[in-house]
């Protein structure tokens, strides 16, 4: 019989333009042995963000950037194979930063360790509607953009995981909402699925003259997470007294020194007495378990959907960073790792 490895990406070189397969090395090394209080977990699914981009320019942004050699971070679900935790058993889910490999060592920690997912609760979903992308969209929208009821919403990148999120979040509360993104069957999704008023196809259509068709008082919330010539369009169709949304510049490809250009436009914030904020959704920690239940009451009743684009093999998780950026993905990007159930 086979010795068990553990197949791994590692940061090799920090990219200067595009992510590259070339960035990465990939690595076989042996299977870590948990010590006292630690759980060997083998990674099912891993978690693709485009905010993993960020982690590989050398300067730090909300947390220190990926060293070079170390196995690329990423938030991962898995189930524990062995264990010495009186936390975690043998058989049970966890998610938590597992990084780009096939096992990883979960540690006696809290919020930020590795944690159970709770019974009913289909694993992979940690990383979509009950992980990052469903927390950046409830808090995203409902304290930073302040979405009321008969407003008028504006959603860029509305078919990735956390736009489609958002505007759906935007529609429970009460709001009329519309939706960009790149493509008719993205538009359709949107529109369809998701459940918004209207859907903006920025590669076929003039965003700003369907914005003003759309919304010709102006929208009250925009929602952005591609900055560019959409941020412009959106402030040049501000409503008085609008909240800008800054969750993402997906657009600049989050290269070093380059997050986005300042929108030329930027003063409409001002005539328009708007204001422009960017969060984190760890800034709202104490108050997850209010997000939890909000989504998980919506998506038991129908009312809150979510998509999801699966490559298979873990081999593929640097292509997958990269489709984000090329616009390949619908919905959530998870890689699901070679032999996972």
């Amino acid at each position: 019989m086979s010795t068990p490895i553990n197949r791994q990406w590692v940061l090799k070189a920090r990219p200067l333009d595009e992510v590259s397969d070339a960035c990465f090395e990939w690595r076989h090394a042996p299977v870590p042995t948990p010590g006292p209080g630690e759980a060997l977990v083998r990674v099912v699914w891993l978690s693709i963000e485009p905010t993993q981009r960020t982690w590989l320019n050398p300067r730090a942004t909300y947390i220190p950037p990926v060293a070079l050699g170390e196995v690329m971070r990423g938030v991962g679900v898995g189930q524990v194979i062995a264990s010495r935790s009186e936390r975690l058993c043998v058989g049970d889910w966890v998610t938590g930063m597992t990084g780009w490999q096939d096992y990883a060592l979960a540690k006696d920690a809290g919020l930020f360790g590795f944690n159970p997912v709770p019974d009913g609760i289909d694993p992979k979903a940690m990383l979509n509607l009950y992980g990052a992308s469903g927390l950046t969209a409830y808090f995203g929208m409902t304290d930073v953009g302040r979405a009321a009821p008969g407003e008028t919403v504006l959603v860029s990148g509305a078919a990735g995981s956390v736009g489609s999120l958002a505007g759906q979040v935007a529609r429970l509360r009460g709001c009329r909402v519309i939706g960009i993104a790149g493509g008719a069957h993205k538009a359709d999704w949107v529109t369809r699925t998701a459940g918004f008023d209207a859907c903006i196809d920025y590669k076929s259509e003039d965003v700003r003259a369907r914005l003003q068709t759309l919304a010709p008082r102006g929208v009250d919330v925009f929602f952005d997470n591609v900055g560019g010539p959409v941020l412009e369009a959106a402030l040049d169709h501000l409503a008085r007294g609008a909240r800008v949304v800054l969750c993402g510049a997906v657009s600049s490809g989050y290269k070093d020194h380059d997050y986005g250009a300042t929108p030329r436009n930027y003063m409409q914030l001002g005539f328009k007495r708007a204001r422009m904020e960017g969060f984190i959704f760890l800034d709202y920690v104490s108050r997850f378990p209010e997000a939890f239940r909000e989504l998980s009451a919506w998506a038991a009743g129908g009312r809150l959907v979510h998509a999801e684009s699966i490559a298979e093999g873990l081999e593929h998780a640097p292509s997958a960073l990269r489709g984000l950026f090329e616009g390949r993905n619908l919905g959530k990007q998870l890689v699901r790792v070679t032999g996972a159930p």
